[in-house]
């Protein structure tokens, strides 16, 4: 039996709701898998090891900390900034304290600005790679090891950049389930 007038256009009408319901909830999944493959966004890669050529040429790195409105902790970058040679391996430290009186677990968020050195800017190790739980009164530094891809010299946009700033943002989320005796996954304590 043929749909007639209303009935089609009702038909129809469904199809398109379900299809932009569908595309909806797609949308942020495959928008995170475009940012990470092409860089896009500010998203960093990742590598095993380090660059295999390091040049002469220069950049400057900024590192900046932040905190979600109601993370208990007190978050920032160790050093401000740092120059490396592109394709020189970097180190550079955050410091993370937690004042409270009860154990916090955190994650971070990250990017790179500006946009087109995201996919050049490459994290060998990094403490945004795993949770962090710290106990009451706790501060870690926390380590991220990095380079610059070479390749970056000959992109139309990247060629241009000189100075590159790697923002996190510290929230808190549950602690590790089972979680019996404190442990801080990728730090270094201080106390």
């Amino acid at each position: 039996m043929a749909l007639r007038g209303p009935q089609k256009t009702l038909a129809q009408l469904i199809g398109v709701v379900v299809v932009m319901g569908a595309l909806a909830w797609a949308a942020i999944p495959l928008y995170d898998l475009f940012c990470r493959v092409t860089g896009y966004g500010g998203y960093t890669s990742t590598a095993e090891t380090g660059s295999d050529s390091i040049l002469e040429q220069t950049v400057t790195v900024r590192f900046d900390g932040s905190l979600e409105r109601d993370m208990p902790w007190q978050f920032k970058p160790v050093q401000r900034e740092m120059e490396v040679r592109i394709g020189e391996t970097g180190l550079a430290f955050y410091e993370a304290y937690n004042p409270t009186d009860r154990p916090v677990a955190g994650s971070a968020s990250y990017n790179v600005a500006p946009y087109a050195a995201g996919s050049f800017f490459t994290k060998i190790d990094c403490f945004c790679f795993e949770e962090q739980v710290l106990a009451p009164g706790e501060r870690v530094q926390m380590p991220v090891t990095f380079y610059v891809d070479p390749d970056i010299t000959s992109d139309s946009e990247g060629r241009f950049v000189h100075t590159i700033t790697l923002s996190y943002t510290f929230y808190e989320i549950d602690l590790p389930e089972g979680y019996a005796s404190l442990t801080t996954w990728a730090g270094t304590n201080l106390n």
